[in-house]
C-alpha cells in the first residue's frame, strides 16, 4: 500500500496514487492565473481611451512582471512551511481585489500600476509556484513532462483569455470606458472562484516520497540544498541568467505581437489581433510540454541548447526583416515555443540540481530571474522602438531590436553546453 500524502495546512492524507488529480489542479490554476500574457490586448484600447503613450500602457504589464518574482518567492518560501493550500488561496484574493482596484481606479496609468501591477502581481506569484512546487515532489520521474503540463495551461491561456478579453472590451471606442471597468470586475470573479476554489484539492506527498523502482535518466544530485547554500553554487547564477536572457526574447516578442503585426504587417491580416495573439499562446503552451518531455528523455542541456538555436532562428531567419503577416506570425510562433520551454526546464533543473524539499523557496529565487527580465526588458525595446518610430524608420527599429534578441538566444546556447550538476561534495545547507 502506498504512503499517505499530507497537506501541511491541515494534515489531510490522500493515496499517493492519485496524484493525477494534482496535475489536473496543477493546470487550471496555471491556465487562470497567466492573464500576464494577454496584457497586449488591452493595450490599444487603453490608448484610444487615455491617449496614453507606448510607455506608459506597457508599465503596468512591466510592474506585474516584477511582483510575480516577487510573490513567486514570498510564496515559495511560505509554501515549504504551510503547504500549497494556503498560498494559493492567498494568491487568488489578491489577484482578484488587484482586478477590483484596476476597475475602480484604472482610468490613471498609477491605478493600473497598483491593481495590476502590484497587487494582481503579487498574487500572482503566490497562485504561479504552488503547482510547480507540487508536481515537482509528486513527479520526480516525470519532472520535466509534468511541470511542463502544467505551465502549459499558462502558456495556452492566450487562446483562452485573448478572445474573451477582447469580447468583453468590445471594439465600440466610445464605450471603452464603460467596457473596460467591467472588464476587470469579471476578471476579479473568475481568479477568486477559480483559483481559491481548485487551491482546495492541493495536497503534498510525505517528504522524500520517491516512485517504487524509479531511477533517475538525468544529471541529478541526490541530496536537499537549502536556498542559503544554493546562493553559494555558480549554477544557480547561470541559471538565473540563463533565464533573463531567455525570457527576453519571449517577453519582447508576446509583448509586442500586437503592435508587430499592426505596424510591419501591414497587409490585412486573415484573423483578428486576438485571435493571433491566442494562437501564439499554443505554440507558448505546446513548447512547455514538448521541451520539458524532451529534457527528461535527452537530458536539460540538449532541450536547452535545442530551444535557443529555435528562437536565434526565430529572430534573424523571421522577425529581423518581415514585412507580411504570416512571416511576423511564423517568426513569433517559434519564438513563443521556444520561450516556454523554460517554464518546464528551470524548476526542473532547480530541482534536479538542489532536491525537492525546499523546492517552493529554491525555485522562487530562481524564478525572480523573470521578474527582473520582465522589468528592465521590455521598456528597453519600447524605448528603443520609440525612437525609431520617431525618426521614421520602424522597420529598422524592429530589426535591431531582433538582431539584439538573437544574439541573446546565442548566449544562452553556449551557457547551456558549460552548465553541469553541482558537485556531490558541496558542503553547507544540506536539509
Amino acid at each position: 500500500m502506498p504512503p499517505a500524502a499530507t497537506d501541511a495546512t491541515t494534515r489531510t492524507t490522500v493515496s499517493t496514487e492519485g496524484r493525477g488529480l494534482q496535475a489536473v489542479v496543477a493546470v487550471l490554476v496555471q491556465i487562470v492565473v497567466a492573464v500576464v500574457y494577454s496584457w497586449s490586448v488591452m493595450r490599444g484600447p487603453l490608448t484610444a481611451l487615455h491617449g496614453w503613450s507606448k510607455a506608459e500602457t506597457i508599465a503596468p504589464y512591466r510592474y506585474n512582471l516584477v511582483l510575480v518574482s516577487l510573490g513567486a518567492i514570498l510564496g515559495g518560501f511560505l509554501q515549504d512551511r504551510k503547504g500549497s493550500r494556503l498560498v494559493a488561496s492567498i494568491g487568488g484574493l489578491l489577484i482578484a481585489l488587484g482586478c477590483v482596484l484596476c476597475a475602480l481606479y484604472g482610468d490613471t496609468v498609477g491605478g493600473l500600476i497598483l491593481g495590476y501591477g502590484v497587487l494582481a502581481g503579487l498574487g500572482s506569484g503566490f497562485a504561479y509556484v504552488t503547482p510547480i512546487a507540487n508536481l515537482v515532489k509528486w513527479f520526480p520521474d516525470k519532472r520535466g513532462t509534468m511541470v511542463g503540463l502544467a505551465v502549459m495551461g499558462s502558456g495556452m491561456s492566450p487562446l483562452f483569455w485573448s478572445p474573451l478579453i477582447e469580447n468583453f472590451i468590445g471594439h465600440d471606442a466610445t464605450r471603452f470606458h464603460e467596457s473596460i471597468p467591467r472588464t476587470f470586475f469579471i476578471m476579479a470573479a473568475i481568479f477568486a472562484v477559480a483559483i481559491i476554489g481548485a487551491a482546495q484539492f492541493y495536497r503534498v506527498p510525505p517528504a522524500g516520497w520517491r516512485p517504487s523502482g524509479w531511477k533517475s535518466s538525468v544529471e541529478v544530485v541526490h541530496r536537499e540544498v537549502s536556498s542559503k547554500a544554493m546562493l553559494g553554487t555558480w549554477q544557480f547564477y547561470a541559471l538565473w541568467v540563463a533565464f533573463v536572457l531567455g525570457a527576453s526574447v519571449g517577453l519582447t516578442a508576446i509583448g509586442q505581437a500586437s503592435q508587430l503585426i499592426q505596424e510591419v504587417a501591414r497587409t490585412s491580416a486573415p484573423i483578428s489581433l486576438g485571435v493571433a495573439v491566442g494562437l501564439l499562446g499554443i505554440f507558448n503552451g505546446s513548447g512547455r510540454l514538448t521541451w520539458g518531455t524532451v529534457s527528461d528523455r535527452l537530458g536539460r542541456k540538449v532541450a536547452l541548447l535545442a530551444m535557443s538555436a529555435v528562437s536565434v532562428t526565430a529572430c534573424l531567419a523571421f522577425l529581423r526583416s518581415a514585412s507580411s503577416f504570416w512571416g511576423v506570425f511564423i517568426g513569433l510562433c517559434l519564438v513563443a515555443f521556444a520561450y516556454g520551454g523554460f517554464f518546464a526546464l528551470m524548476p526542473a533543473f532547480t530541482a534536479d540540481y538542489y532536491g525537492q524539499s525546499s523546492i517552493g523557496g529554491n525555485y522562487g529565487l530562481v524564478f525572480s530571474a523573470f521578474g527582473f527580465c520582465g522589468f528592465v526588458v521590455p521598456g528597453y525595446f519600447e524605448s528603443l522602438l520609440d525612437r525609431a518610430r520617431a525618426a521614421g524608420n520602424l522597420v529598422g527599429g524592429y530589426s535591431e531590436v531582433y538582431w539584439k534578441l538573437a544574439i541573446l538566444s546565442a548566449i544562452v546556447a553556449l551557457m547551456a553546453a558549460l552548465l553541469r550538476a553541482p558537485s556531490a561534495s558541496m558542503k553547507g545547507g544540506e536539509k
